[in-house]
């Protein structure tokens, strides 16, 4: 079992940049697959971006595609969520969650995901 604590959020104008972290505890980081996820208020929760275990494949969201940057540090037991050129549409609660999918990952099974973080509220606004 993990335990993921995400950190990051804030305040930014848009066209801005954060750097969103997942950090995680326990022994199976190695395992599986990261995926990022966000709720904005009133709205679904929906999937943003996912790395495999292995950290050689990712999926992204047509809307985050080319905008934001997934990656992760096994050494840290980090997966990182670049985020950049940011627009108020970006702006919610954002999720890391982890899958136990052996090959690649896929954020649009989010039932398969388990041991949610807490959340970091990541706001872009002038």
């Amino acid at each position: 079992q993990l335990q993921l604590v995400e950190s990051g959020g804030g305040l930014v104008q848009p066209g801005g940049s954060l750097r969103l972290s997942c950090e995680a505890s326990g022994n199976t980081f190695d395992y599986v697959a990261i995926g990022w996820f966000r709720q904005a208020p009133g709205k679904e929760r929906e999937g943003v971006a996912c790395t495999s275990s292995s950290g050689s494949s990712s999926m992204y969201a047509d809307s985050v595609k080319g905008r934001f940057t997934i990656s992760r540090d096994r050494a840290k037991k980090t997966v990182y969520l670049q985020m950049d050129s940011l627009k108020p549409e970006d702006t919610a609660v954002y999720y890391c969650a982890a899958d136990d999918i052996r090959l690649g990952c896929d954020y649009k099974l989010e039932d398969r995901y388990h041991d949610w973080g807490q959340g970091t509220l990541v706001t872009v606004s002038s």
